[in-house]
């Protein structure tokens, strides 16, 4: 059984004098018990929507909302069994840190030194043992939210719901508490969803993420699957950093396949027997395509890609070198130093079998062989 299933949600915010906001569109999404989910978008897709409808502090307008098999839509947030740490933090002022942390076991009775042991070991996990007995007010807004978190984590939940867990914190920190969050979920079973913007954190926490735009839910898969076999044009362009390189492309017909032009210097030829049925239909329909290659796919000093160099970045590790070719910008990203200045000329490989191709609704059709 799946631990979290979600059927045909809707949120449709309605204001009085303003038009009504629909955040959150059909949404179909199942979570496996112990699996961690990323909810990863930009500001305004959804994502928080969704995180507080599953937590009962929004009304879902449409659908249902099942939780190990019990229907949880219609209760009251305190029935569902769900965690949640908020992004504005949500804490009690007059509360002490601890007082704060023991709040929801205290409510469960769990014996005192029970409480005090799983208060101190959380503190400890999430570096905040030295402010135990601060109020609230006295604390800055990055220990705010390491409170909230440690409160949400300490409890005994079917479900924890992380709202942008770590955005307040320096990346040092952010990085060594990514590692243990991990630690902590995946050793207790524990099943969770968080919200972040952050395409680092969503890769370093989450089993499967869940891409939205527009309140619509673009797709749901693994970091590797969302890179190799993107669904559509916005997921290819979001995901990756670099992101992909997106081109138009004209269509024509060419021996038995079919030609792919970017301009009279770059052109691809794809097909033959080896191409799949719907592929063929649509390229044979539509006189004009996207194309797209990731920048770690584009071989840099070889080939007959000519660039103009717009950029050559050294990140320590790796080279990512932007060019101009036939006004078109492309990305290369390449292990180890480049020798090229801004305004020299550089050669680039692309290779067809490195090409997704996007038909004319955005829909990836055919994906880039796996190497």
């Amino acid at each position: 059984m799946d631990m979290l299933e979600l059927r045909g949600i809707d949120k449709v915010y309605r204001s009085r004098g303003k038009p009504p906001v629909h955040a959150v569109r059909a949404l179909d999404m199942m979570v496996e018990k112990g699996e961690i989910v990323a909810l990863l978008g930009s500001s305004g897709c959804g994502k928080t929507s969704t995180l507080r409808m599953i937590a009962g502090f929004e009304d879902v307008s449409a659908g249902s909302i099942a939780l190990g098999g019990r229907r949880i839509h219609e209760l009251p947030p305190a029935r569902r069994k769900v965690a949640m740490a908020f992004e504005g933090y949500s804490l009690y002022p007059p509360l002490t840190v601890r007082e704060n942390i023991a709040f929801a076991l205290k409510s469960a009775q769990l014996p005192r030194g029970e409480v005090t042991r799983r208060v101190d070991a959380i503190a400890r996990l999430v570096e905040i043992e030295d402010i135990l007995d601060s109020y609230p007010r006295a604390i800055s807004g990055g220990q705010q939210q390491r409170v909230s978190l440690a409160r949400a984590l300490v409890r005994d939940a079917d479900l924890y719901l992380l709202d942008e867990p770590m955005g307040q914190l320096e990346p040092q920190l952010r990085a060594v508490l990514r590692g243990r969050i991990k630690s902590l979920l995946a050793e207790r079973g524990m099943t969770a969803i968080f919200v972040t913007h952050d395409q680092t954190e969503a890769s370093a926490l989450a089993d499967r993420i869940a891409v939205m735009e527009g309140g619509v839910l673009q797709q749901f898969a693994s970091e590797k699957e969302l890179k190799s076999r993107p669904a559509n044009l916005f997921v290819a362009s979001f995901i990756g950093e670099p992101p992909m390189n997106l081109l138009d492309v004209e269509v024509t017909r060419s021996d038995g396949g079919f030609r792919l032009s970017v301009s009279s210097d770059m052109s691809f030829t794809i097909g033959g027997t080896g191409l799949d049925r719907a592929v063929e239909q649509v390229l044979s329909a539509t006189p004009q395509v996207r194309i797209g290659i990731r920048p770690q796919k584009i071989t840099v000093g070889t080939g007959d890609v000519r660039v103009k160099v717009i950029s050559n970045q050294w990140l320590g590790d790796q080279s990512h070198i932007a060019g101009d070719c036939g006004g078109r910008m492309l990305i290369a990203v390449t292990p180890g130093r480049v020798a090229a200045r801004p305004g020299g000329i550089v050669p680039f490989a692309l290779e067809p079998r490195h090409l997704h191709i996007f038909g004319p609704d955005g829909v990836c059709i055919r994906h880039a062989e796996v190497s």
